[in-house]
């Protein structure tokens, strides 16, 4: 990794770290839960303040066949290890909340970033096996697009989990050759 491209990824990091850390405080400003921007507000700082630790460990990147020639997939990257951590929380319906953090071996052996929030509807026993469904809206950064430049994204994501011990599971649509990746990753509470 060059190293602009280090500085960056560092320069990134701690503005997310002091993003989070201005949550704590700023719980007073999301009082106003008739707005839409005071319920999220409120949702991230309870998730944050309430949450209980994770650790998240990304494991496995799986290029769908029909999108990518056998060539193309044998010179990926799919077991694509990292580690990260996070904060989650039940909300009074029983859903799952999480802020979370993680860096990971992209594609193509470089470190790739991702911060964000997921929400998921649980179905089971939170003591036993459960499944749940949601969503996340994260950004990340890539070496191969424009150096790390920030991008948004919002995808469905999936769970199976046993007690505070989870397999997710992200989807990224695309076309020919781009896209259409399953994203895997173990979370641990704490």
């Amino acid at each position: 990794m060059e190293a602009s491209s280090l500085s960056t990824l560092r320069t990134g990091f701690f503005a997310l770290f002091l993003s989070l850390c201005t949550l704590v405080p700023a719980h007073a400003a999301c009082d106003d839960t008739a707005s839409i921007s005071g319920q999220i507000c409120k949702r991230l700082t309870d998730t944050w303040n309430e949450g209980e630790h994770d650790l998240y460990l990304p494991f496995h990147t799986f290029h769908l066949p029909y999108a990518y020639s056998d060539e193309a997939i044998n010179t990926y990257r799919e077991n694509t290890w990292g580690l990260g951590y996070g904060r989650s929380r039940h909300d009074e319906s029983g859903s799952w909340n999480g802020l979370y953090g993680m860096l990971f071996l992209d594609s193509h052996s470089k470190l790739q970033p991702i911060v964000g929030y997921g929400h998921q509807w649980l179905w089971g026993p939170r003591e036993g096996l459960h499944a749940g469904l949601g969503y996340t809206v994260f950004v990340t950064a890539r070496a191969d697009i424009r150096s790390y430049t920030p991008i948004p994204a919002v995808l469905p994501i999936a769970s199976i989990n046993y007690g505070k011990v989870a397999v997710n599971a992200a989807f990224m649509p695309g076309g020919m050759g781009f896209g259409n990746i399953l994203f895997l990753w173990g979370r641990v509470g704490f």
